[in-house]
Protein backbone atom coordinates (compact mmCIF):
# COMPACT_ATOMS: atom_id res chain seq x y z
CA UNK A 1 0.00 0.00 0.00
CA UNK A 2 1.72 3.11 -1.25
CA UNK A 3 1.20 6.06 0.08
CA UNK A 4 4.92 7.83 -0.73
CA UNK A 5 2.65 10.34 -2.88
CA UNK A 6 1.68 12.12 0.25
CA UNK A 7 4.84 13.22 1.35
CA UNK A 8 6.88 13.62 -2.20
CA UNK A 9 4.82 16.86 -2.81
CA UNK A 10 4.74 18.90 -4.76
CA UNK A 11 5.63 16.48 -7.86
CA UNK A 12 8.85 16.68 -9.12
CA UNK A 13 9.97 17.80 -12.81
CA UNK A 14 8.27 18.52 -15.56
CA UNK A 15 4.46 17.63 -15.65
CA UNK A 16 3.36 19.12 -18.92
CA UNK A 17 4.60 16.04 -21.10
CA UNK A 18 3.10 16.40 -25.41
CA UNK A 19 0.10 14.81 -24.50
CA UNK A 20 -0.84 17.03 -21.62
CA UNK A 21 -0.26 19.65 -23.38
CA UNK A 22 -2.58 18.80 -25.91
CA UNK A 23 -5.21 18.13 -23.52
CA UNK A 24 -4.14 21.49 -22.00
CA UNK A 25 -5.00 23.42 -25.24
CA UNK A 26 -8.56 21.97 -25.87
CA UNK A 27 -9.47 22.00 -21.99
CA UNK A 28 -8.71 25.85 -22.31
CA UNK A 29 -9.98 26.44 -25.78
CA UNK A 30 -13.43 25.15 -24.04
CA UNK A 31 -12.85 27.10 -20.91
CA UNK A 32 -12.22 30.38 -22.52
CA UNK A 33 -15.48 29.53 -24.86
CA UNK A 34 -17.39 29.14 -21.81
CA UNK A 35 -16.27 32.44 -20.05
CA UNK A 36 -17.01 34.80 -22.97
CA UNK A 37 -20.78 32.62 -23.17
CA UNK A 38 -21.38 33.32 -19.36
CA UNK A 39 -20.88 37.12 -19.76
CA UNK A 40 -24.07 36.98 -22.25
CA UNK A 41 -26.30 36.46 -19.13
CA UNK A 42 -26.94 39.61 -17.47
CA UNK A 43 -26.65 38.42 -13.85
CA UNK A 44 -24.10 35.98 -12.54
CA UNK A 45 -26.30 34.71 -9.99
CA UNK A 46 -28.92 33.66 -12.66
CA UNK A 47 -26.49 31.23 -13.63
CA UNK A 48 -24.94 30.41 -10.17
CA UNK A 49 -28.19 29.81 -8.07
CA UNK A 50 -29.39 27.25 -11.35
CA UNK A 51 -26.69 25.46 -11.79
CA UNK A 52 -24.93 24.68 -8.57
CA UNK A 53 -28.58 22.72 -7.80
CA UNK A 54 -27.20 20.38 -10.61
CA UNK A 55 -23.90 20.46 -9.66
CA UNK A 56 -24.95 19.84 -5.81
CA UNK A 57 -26.86 16.82 -7.42
CA UNK A 58 -24.65 15.13 -9.28
CA UNK A 59 -21.42 15.84 -6.70
CA UNK A 60 -23.83 13.95 -3.95
CA UNK A 61 -24.74 11.05 -6.01
CA UNK A 62 -21.13 9.96 -6.22
CA UNK A 63 -21.33 9.46 -2.59
CA UNK A 64 -24.54 7.82 -3.21
CA UNK A 65 -26.61 10.48 -1.62
CA UNK A 66 -29.45 10.04 -4.25
CA UNK A 67 -32.09 12.87 -4.38
CA UNK A 68 -34.41 14.65 -7.63
CA UNK A 69 -33.61 17.95 -8.70
CA UNK A 70 -37.96 18.09 -7.85
CA UNK A 71 -37.14 17.73 -4.49
CA UNK A 72 -33.68 20.27 -4.26
CA UNK A 73 -36.24 22.97 -5.97
CA UNK A 74 -38.77 22.11 -3.15
CA UNK A 75 -36.65 22.25 -0.67
CA UNK A 76 -36.00 26.36 -1.99
CA UNK A 77 -39.64 27.06 -1.72
CA UNK A 78 -40.15 25.40 2.16
CA UNK A 79 -36.56 24.45 3.37
CA UNK A 80 -38.83 22.50 6.59
CA UNK A 81 -40.76 20.43 5.06
CA UNK A 82 -38.01 19.21 2.67
CA UNK A 83 -36.60 15.53 3.35
CA UNK A 84 -33.35 14.82 4.90
CA UNK A 85 -31.41 13.65 2.05
CA UNK A 86 -32.94 16.55 -0.09
CA UNK A 87 -31.47 19.03 2.82
CA UNK A 88 -28.05 17.62 3.02
CA UNK A 89 -27.44 17.82 -0.63
CA UNK A 90 -28.91 21.29 -0.37
CA UNK A 91 -26.09 22.10 2.03
CA UNK A 92 -23.78 21.92 -0.95
CA UNK A 93 -25.10 24.37 -3.01
CA UNK A 94 -24.80 26.68 0.41
CA UNK A 95 -21.05 25.84 0.85
CA UNK A 96 -19.98 26.19 -2.58
CA UNK A 97 -21.40 30.04 -2.08
CA UNK A 98 -19.58 30.16 1.16
CA UNK A 99 -16.83 29.28 -0.67
CA UNK A 100 -17.24 31.18 -3.89
CA UNK A 101 -17.82 34.61 -1.87
CA UNK A 102 -14.86 33.97 0.26
CA UNK A 103 -12.58 33.69 -2.63
CA UNK A 104 -14.35 36.55 -4.48
CA UNK A 105 -13.52 39.05 -1.70
CA UNK A 106 -10.51 37.97 -0.82
CA UNK A 107 -8.39 36.48 -4.39
CA UNK A 108 -7.51 33.42 -1.91
CA UNK A 109 -8.49 30.09 -1.34
CA UNK A 110 -7.18 29.62 2.33
CA UNK A 111 -7.51 26.44 4.60
CA UNK A 112 -10.09 28.29 6.79
CA UNK A 113 -12.23 28.84 3.69
CA UNK A 114 -11.88 24.88 2.76
CA UNK A 115 -12.72 24.16 6.58
CA UNK A 116 -16.09 26.63 6.04
CA UNK A 117 -17.22 24.85 2.96
CA UNK A 118 -16.67 21.72 4.70
CA UNK A 119 -18.34 22.45 7.91
CA UNK A 120 -21.47 24.19 5.47
CA UNK A 121 -22.19 20.72 3.68
CA UNK A 122 -21.94 18.29 6.53
CA UNK A 123 -23.93 20.57 8.90
CA UNK A 124 -20.72 20.31 11.48
CA UNK A 125 -17.70 21.66 12.83
CA UNK A 126 -15.32 19.14 13.50
CA UNK A 127 -12.41 20.32 11.64
CA UNK A 128 -10.05 18.01 10.70
CA UNK A 129 -9.16 14.69 11.48
CA UNK A 130 -7.62 14.07 15.16
CA UNK A 131 -8.22 10.13 15.44
CA UNK A 132 -6.27 6.72 13.53
CA UNK A 133 -7.86 4.55 11.36
CA UNK A 134 -9.41 6.04 8.29
CA UNK A 135 -9.42 3.93 5.23
CA UNK A 136 -10.50 4.00 1.57
CA UNK A 137 -12.34 0.68 0.41
CA UNK A 138 -13.08 -0.57 -2.46
CA UNK A 139 -16.97 0.05 -2.92
CA UNK A 140 -17.52 -3.38 -4.01
CA UNK A 141 -15.41 -5.72 -2.18
CA UNK A 142 -15.00 -3.87 0.94
CA UNK A 143 -10.96 -4.33 0.43
CA UNK A 144 -8.63 -1.08 1.93
CA UNK A 145 -7.36 0.34 -1.34
CA UNK A 146 -5.46 3.23 0.28
CA UNK A 147 -4.74 4.60 3.74
CA UNK A 148 -4.63 7.77 4.22
CA UNK A 149 -1.62 9.69 6.17
CA UNK A 150 -2.44 10.20 10.05
CA UNK A 151 -3.84 12.57 11.48
CA UNK A 152 -0.51 14.60 13.69
CA UNK A 153 0.09 14.85 9.51
CA UNK A 154 -2.76 16.52 8.24
CA UNK A 155 -2.26 20.43 9.54
CA UNK A 156 1.82 20.01 8.19
CA UNK A 157 0.35 18.66 4.78
CA UNK A 158 -2.48 20.90 4.28
CA UNK A 159 -0.37 23.52 4.74
CA UNK A 160 1.49 22.88 2.58
CA UNK A 161 -0.77 22.12 -0.01
CA UNK A 162 -2.13 25.66 0.61
CA UNK A 163 1.44 27.24 -0.23
CA UNK A 164 1.03 25.13 -3.52
CA UNK A 165 -2.46 26.88 -4.35
CA UNK A 166 -0.95 30.24 -3.94
CA UNK A 167 2.47 29.86 -5.37
CA UNK A 168 3.38 32.56 -7.49
CA UNK A 169 6.34 31.14 -9.06
CA UNK A 170 4.65 27.52 -10.15
CA UNK A 171 5.62 26.39 -13.28
CA UNK A 172 2.65 24.80 -14.01
CA UNK A 173 -0.68 25.49 -16.18
CA UNK A 174 -3.40 26.47 -13.66
CA UNK A 175 -5.66 24.05 -15.10
CA UNK A 176 -2.58 20.99 -14.42
CA UNK A 177 -2.44 22.27 -11.00
CA UNK A 178 -5.66 22.33 -9.93
CA UNK A 179 -6.19 18.30 -11.05
CA UNK A 180 -2.19 18.36 -8.60
CA UNK A 181 -4.36 19.71 -5.75
CA UNK A 182 -7.56 17.52 -6.68
CA UNK A 183 -5.19 14.72 -6.29
CA UNK A 184 -3.25 16.01 -3.15
CA UNK A 185 -6.20 16.56 -1.27
CA UNK A 186 -8.44 13.32 -1.90
CA UNK A 187 -5.02 11.96 -0.59
CA UNK A 188 -4.29 13.80 2.47
CA UNK A 189 -8.12 13.27 2.80
CA UNK A 190 -8.21 15.59 5.53
CA UNK A 191 -11.91 15.35 7.01
CA UNK A 192 -13.88 12.74 8.51
CA UNK A 193 -16.46 12.82 5.99
CA UNK A 194 -17.05 14.94 2.95
CA UNK A 195 -13.81 14.87 1.06
CA UNK A 196 -14.84 14.30 -2.13
CA UNK A 197 -17.60 16.81 -2.55
CA UNK A 198 -15.33 19.42 -0.82
CA UNK A 199 -12.46 17.94 -2.86
CA UNK A 200 -15.03 19.35 -5.95
CA UNK A 201 -15.78 22.33 -4.75
CA UNK A 202 -12.14 23.43 -4.09
CA UNK A 203 -11.15 22.93 -7.94
CA UNK A 204 -13.75 25.23 -9.31
CA UNK A 205 -12.59 27.72 -6.17
CA UNK A 206 -9.35 27.42 -7.52
CA UNK A 207 -10.61 28.00 -11.09
CA UNK A 208 -11.98 31.55 -9.93
CA UNK A 209 -9.05 32.46 -7.69
CA UNK A 210 -7.13 32.19 -11.25
CA UNK A 211 -9.32 33.85 -13.36
CA UNK A 212 -10.09 31.03 -15.42
CA UNK A 213 -14.02 31.60 -14.46
CA UNK A 214 -15.43 34.63 -13.17
CA UNK A 215 -17.71 32.55 -11.04
CA UNK A 216 -18.24 29.22 -10.16
CA UNK A 217 -20.07 27.35 -13.18
CA UNK A 218 -17.95 24.86 -14.35
CA UNK A 219 -18.71 21.40 -12.64
CA UNK A 220 -16.42 18.04 -12.93
CA UNK A 221 -18.70 16.37 -10.80
CA UNK A 222 -21.43 14.90 -13.65
CA UNK A 223 -18.32 14.05 -15.91
CA UNK A 224 -16.61 12.64 -12.73
CA UNK A 225 -20.20 10.43 -11.74
CA UNK A 226 -20.19 8.77 -15.35
CA UNK A 227 -16.19 7.80 -15.00
CA UNK A 228 -16.68 6.76 -11.75
CA UNK A 229 -13.98 3.66 -11.89
CA UNK A 230 -11.30 5.76 -14.24
CA UNK A 231 -11.45 8.53 -11.26
CA UNK A 232 -10.36 6.10 -8.82
CA UNK A 233 -8.16 4.08 -11.16
CA UNK A 234 -6.25 7.07 -12.04
CA UNK A 235 -5.93 8.57 -8.57
CA UNK A 236 -4.90 5.08 -7.02
CA UNK A 237 -2.24 4.98 -10.00
CA UNK A 238 -0.43 8.03 -8.89
CA UNK A 239 0.05 6.70 -5.79
CA UNK A 240 1.34 3.69 -6.09
CA UNK A 241 3.72 4.65 -9.20
CA UNK A 242 4.07 8.79 -8.91
CA UNK A 243 3.68 8.77 -12.43
CA UNK A 244 1.12 11.55 -13.31
CA UNK A 245 0.41 12.38 -17.11
CA UNK A 246 -2.88 9.93 -17.16
CA UNK A 247 -4.47 11.45 -14.21
CA UNK A 248 -4.17 15.40 -15.63
CA UNK A 249 -5.24 13.60 -18.89
CA UNK A 250 -8.12 12.61 -17.40
CA UNK A 251 -8.93 15.97 -15.02
CA UNK A 252 -8.05 18.01 -18.54
CA UNK A 253 -10.20 15.64 -20.83
CA UNK A 254 -12.97 16.33 -18.26
CA UNK A 255 -12.37 20.20 -17.99
CA UNK A 256 -12.79 20.28 -21.52
CA UNK A 257 -15.84 17.93 -22.08
CA UNK A 258 -17.38 19.22 -18.99
CA UNK A 259 -16.91 23.22 -20.63
CA UNK A 260 -18.24 22.30 -23.81
CA UNK A 261 -21.45 21.05 -22.25
CA UNK A 262 -22.00 23.40 -19.61
CA UNK A 263 -21.48 26.07 -22.65
CA UNK A 264 -24.31 24.30 -24.49
CA UNK A 265 -26.82 24.39 -21.73
CA UNK A 266 -25.86 28.38 -20.95
CA UNK A 267 -26.70 29.44 -24.28
CA UNK A 268 -30.03 28.00 -24.29
CA UNK A 269 -30.36 29.11 -21.25
CA UNK A 270 -29.74 32.53 -22.47
CA UNK A 271 -31.68 32.39 -25.25
CA UNK A 272 -34.95 31.01 -23.20
CA UNK A 273 -34.29 33.96 -21.49
CA UNK A 274 -34.26 36.33 -23.84
CA UNK A 275 -37.54 34.62 -25.29
CA UNK A 276 -39.69 34.99 -22.09
CA UNK A 277 -38.06 38.76 -22.01
CA UNK A 278 -39.39 39.78 -24.86
CA UNK A 279 -42.92 38.07 -25.04
CA UNK A 280 -43.74 39.50 -21.14
CA UNK A 281 -42.40 42.92 -22.30
CA UNK A 282 -44.83 42.63 -25.35
CA UNK A 283 -47.86 40.96 -22.94
CA UNK A 284 -47.54 42.40 -19.33
CA UNK A 285 -47.65 45.93 -18.02
CA UNK A 286 -45.68 44.89 -15.38
CA UNK A 287 -42.28 43.67 -17.23
CA UNK A 288 -39.40 44.09 -15.35
CA UNK A 289 -35.71 42.74 -15.61
CA UNK A 290 -35.91 42.03 -11.99
CA UNK A 291 -39.25 39.94 -12.82
CA UNK A 292 -37.10 38.16 -15.62
CA UNK A 293 -33.92 37.67 -13.07
CA UNK A 294 -36.24 36.37 -10.69
CA UNK A 295 -38.02 33.58 -12.07
CA UNK A 296 -34.41 32.74 -14.16
CA UNK A 297 -33.14 32.29 -10.36
CA UNK A 298 -35.98 30.73 -9.11
CA UNK A 299 -36.70 28.10 -11.51
CA UNK A 300 -39.17 27.14 -8.72
CA UNK A 301 -40.29 30.36 -7.38
CA UNK A 302 -43.41 31.82 -5.39
CA UNK A 303 -44.94 35.20 -4.23
CA UNK A 304 -42.17 35.37 -1.10
CA UNK A 305 -39.51 35.85 -3.63
CA UNK A 306 -41.13 38.31 -5.39
CA UNK A 307 -42.36 40.40 -2.73
CA UNK A 308 -38.40 40.95 -2.19
CA UNK A 309 -36.96 41.18 -5.46
CA UNK A 310 -39.45 43.46 -6.85
CA UNK A 311 -40.29 45.55 -3.37
CA UNK A 312 -43.81 44.96 -4.16
CA UNK A 313 -46.58 44.21 -1.53
CA UNK A 314 -47.60 40.16 -1.12
CA UNK A 315 -50.66 40.92 -3.67
CA UNK A 316 -49.34 42.75 -6.13
CA UNK A 317 -46.58 39.68 -6.26
CA UNK A 318 -49.45 36.95 -6.39
CA UNK A 319 -51.34 38.72 -8.98
CA UNK A 320 -48.01 38.99 -11.14
CA UNK A 321 -47.24 35.18 -10.70
CA UNK A 322 -51.11 34.43 -11.05
CA UNK A 323 -51.08 36.05 -14.14
CA UNK A 324 -47.93 34.86 -15.69
CA UNK A 325 -49.39 31.11 -15.28
CA UNK A 326 -52.59 31.76 -16.42
CA UNK A 327 -50.72 32.91 -19.90
CA UNK A 328 -49.01 29.56 -19.24
CA UNK A 329 -45.23 31.35 -18.69
CA UNK A 330 -45.57 29.33 -15.24
CA UNK A 331 -47.07 26.79 -14.14
CA UNK A 332 -48.83 26.79 -10.63
CA UNK A 333 -49.08 24.26 -8.25
CA UNK A 334 -49.24 23.86 -4.02
CA UNK A 335 -47.17 23.18 -1.13
CA UNK A 336 -48.93 22.97 1.77
CA UNK A 337 -50.59 26.06 2.21
CA UNK A 338 -48.57 27.61 -0.03
CA UNK A 339 -48.80 28.11 -3.78
CA UNK A 340 -45.41 28.07 -5.88
CA UNK A 341 -44.84 28.58 -9.92
CA UNK A 342 -42.37 26.73 -12.00
CA UNK A 343 -40.47 28.12 -14.93
CA UNK A 344 -41.50 24.98 -16.91
CA UNK A 345 -39.47 25.13 -19.98
CA UNK A 346 -36.43 26.04 -17.71
CA UNK A 347 -36.77 23.18 -15.82
CA UNK A 348 -37.31 20.86 -18.73
CA UNK A 349 -34.08 22.66 -20.71
CA UNK A 350 -32.00 21.64 -17.47
CA UNK A 351 -33.56 17.96 -17.27
CA UNK A 352 -33.09 16.97 -20.93
CA UNK A 353 -29.99 18.39 -21.96
CA UNK A 354 -28.36 15.40 -23.66
CA UNK A 355 -25.89 13.27 -21.66
CA UNK A 356 -22.60 14.70 -21.70
CA UNK A 357 -20.06 13.29 -24.63
CA UNK A 358 -16.86 12.15 -22.48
Amino acid sequence: MATQAVYAFPPKGSLETPEVLRALARAHRYLGELKGTAKTIPNENLLVSTLSLQEAQSSSEIENIITTQDALYRHQIQPESADPVSKEVAWYAQGLDRGFQAVRQSGLLTLNTIKDVQAVLEGNDAGFRRTPGTVLRNEQTGAVVFEPPSPERIPDLMGTLEQYMHAEDAAEDPLVRMAVIHHQFETIHPFYDGNGRTGRIVNILFLVKEGLLDSPILYLSRYISQTKARYHRELQHVRDTGEWESWLIYMLEGVAATARHTNELVQRIGELLQSYKHQIRSEYRFYSQDLINNIFRHPYTKVAFLEEDLNVSRATATRYLDRLAEGGILEKHRLGRENYYINHALVRLLFDLPEMVV
